[in-house]
């Protein structure tokens, strides 16, 4: 490691003492050409892949679905299917490897834990007043404590969008912090449990422009965040190809500057196993086969997993199984 290397990992370190050095480091960053985005996106979009890469890319895209219930009606019994599930996508055939993850709100990790535990799928919840992100810091800090406690070892929380448009940097970077804090840690926080992991969703239908999701971006993982991720899939407009790309570019360059490797989760809309695929092609032409990995990017969906079942099965067996051969989630 160089003297100018180390001391660039310094200079990017001591960034959250000061608003000041955040808001000028953060608007200092390249603006994004949003024609050139779009364009790059829709490029890669256009890849086709066929016969055996195509069965690797649906199995990889298995492994990185973080099988998502997130309603109001969600129930012990729902959930505990879902983790059944999530552990045997295809009970007919075994050799369909499990998902990444399931994610759900912390009233209900209790039960999910109970279906999961030791089968290294992960548990990850939702917290800090999902979806909106208004409560008080206690609160978000009380939502997350209580999942970690109840056994999820991912938590995805959601910043504060107002108070990152309004320009108060230093006050979601603190709370992003804090929340990383309250994931635990290897030394006891979760009794003597590794921390969980912390992705933290931008929103990035509520930040209106490409710079502020680069922006946004970067200030999550200065602060600690372990995955960036887009969206809620509460609001009209989730994730995107090109806001993925900005995404995948900010943990490009993040990792140049700092040596440290972030995750990508995009959510919301990604329904269809061309869709993924999609994704996965992006991802491996922009930040490389590192990140292709299901440490390393995830999909939030619950639809999503259905299609690349019955697209799985039409290459193994060559009959195409309707939407009704698999359980509904």
């Amino acid at each position: 490691m160089t003297a100018t290397t180390t001391s660039a990992r310094s200079d990017l370190s001591e960034l959250g003492r000061s608003e000041t050095a955040l808001r000028t480091f953060l608007h200092g960053l390249p603006g994004v050409d949003q024609v050139g985005a779009e364009q790059r996106a829709a490029q890669l979009g256009t890849r086709s892949i066929k016969t055996t890469a195509k069965a690797q890319a649906i199995d990889l895209a298995i492994r990185m679905v973080d099988l998502t219930t997130l309603e109001g009606a969600d129930t012990p019994g729902k959930v505990r299917a879902l983790a059944a599930k999530a552990l045997r996508p295809d009970p007919a055939d075994p050799s369909c490897p499990h998902v990444g993850a399931v994610c759900v709100y912390p009233a209900m990790v209790p039960y999910v834990a109970e279906v999961l535990r030791g089968s290294g799928v992960h548990l990850a919840s939702v917290a800090t007043a999902f979806p909106s992100g208004q409560a008080p810091l206690e609160v978000k800090l009380a939502d997350t404590r209580a999942a970690v406690e109840a056994g999820a070892d991912e938590i995805d929380m959601v910043i504060n969008r107002g108070a990152f448009l309004a320009g108060r940097y230093q006050e979601v970077y603190d709370e992003i912090v804090a929340i990383k804090e309250a994931c635990g840690s290897a030394d006891g926080g979760r009794q003597g449990r590794p921390a969980a992991h912390l992705k933290v969703i931008l929103e990035t239908g509520e930040l209106a422009t490409y710079d502020n999701v680069r922006r946004a971006s970067w200030l999550a993982m200065l602060a600690g965040g372990d995955f960036i991720k887009t969206s809620t899939g509460k609001v009209p407009v989730a994730a995107t190809l090109p806001v993925t790309l900005v995404m995948l570019e900010a943990v490009r360059d993040f990792r140049a500057a700092t040596g440290r490797q972030v995750g990508v989760k995009p959510a919301g809309g990604i329904k269809t196993t061309k869709d993924a695929i999609r994704y996965l092609v992006m991802v491996n032409e922009t930040v490389g086969a590192d990140w292709l990995d299901p440490d390393w990017f995830r999909f939030g969906a619950s639809s999503l997993l259905n299609d690349l079942l019955m697209q799985r099965t039409k290459l193994t067996t060559g009959v195409y199984s309707g939407p009704d051969y698999f359980t509904l989630d």
